[in-house]
């Protein structure tokens, strides 16, 4: 399964050229455009098994980073600056990573 099983391709391009600029993502901009944020429970962790390269059952800071390239290829990698805050804003438990549920609610609030 792909992203574009579950999300509209041109959901994701708008996702995409709304964020071209360095600094200028912003992950819950990004869930509302991509309509991420309305997708059921089960196709967000869908989304985030995809998400999550390396199958850990996590998506780390150096995951994060590629963030936008899980959506389309060519798409810019994410600033030190803007994995941090998008690291920061999930993580709720404070253990470096952001799990399936803690990416649910992100997506979801």
């Amino acid at each position: 399964m792909s992203l574009t099983d579950i999300l509209s391709p041109s959901d994701i391009a708008a996702a995409l050229r709304d964020c071209q600029a360095p600094d200028s993502f912003s992950p819950k901009k990004f869930f509302q455009i991509s309509g991420m944020s309305k997708k059921s429970s089960s196709q967000i962790k869908e989304i985030f098994r995809i998400l999550d390269n390396d199958q850990s059952g996590f998506i780390e800071e150096d995951e994060l980073k590629y963030f936008l390239q899980r959506f389309e290829g060519g798409a810019r990698v994410l600033t030190t600056s803007e994995t941090k805050t998008f690291l920061a804003a999930a993580d709720h438990d404070g253990d470096g990573k952001i799990g399936a549920e803690e990416f649910q609610e992100m997506v979801q609030a």
